[in-house]
């Protein structure tokens, strides 16, 4: 379901439970998010891929990709409040099933 502002809901599936919901205006969006919240690795290169299942809220669609998180030095131009290590990730979709409940 769309939001007023165009945003949609997305819970992060495990197993059965939804523990999370990230809002985004693509199912992409919100797959970074979450994929963001993954235990970091020290490059991208040596990052481990995590299936992440994103289910649209007021839809029966799961949204399938894989995730993967790394740490990075912050660039030159941060702000104040920005730590010198910052969190960076990617995802990459996987497909859409669609649930039988």
């Amino acid at each position: 379901m769309v939001r007023e502002d165009g945003k949609r809901n997305f819970a992060l599936r495990d197993s059965g439970d939804e523990p999370s919901v990230f809002s985004g205006n693509t199912p992409r969006q919100a797959a970074l998010k979450a994929a963001r919240r993954l235990d970091p690795a020290s490059s991208e290169d040596s990052a481990d891929e995590t299936e992440l299942r994103l289910r649209e809220k007021g839809t029966d669609k799961v949204h399938i990709y894989d995730g993967w998180a790394w740490e990075e030095e912050a660039p030159d131009d941060k702000p104040d409040w920005m730590p010198q290590e910052i969190t960076e990730a990617n995802v990459s979709k996987k497909g859409i099933e669609h649930l039988d409940e």
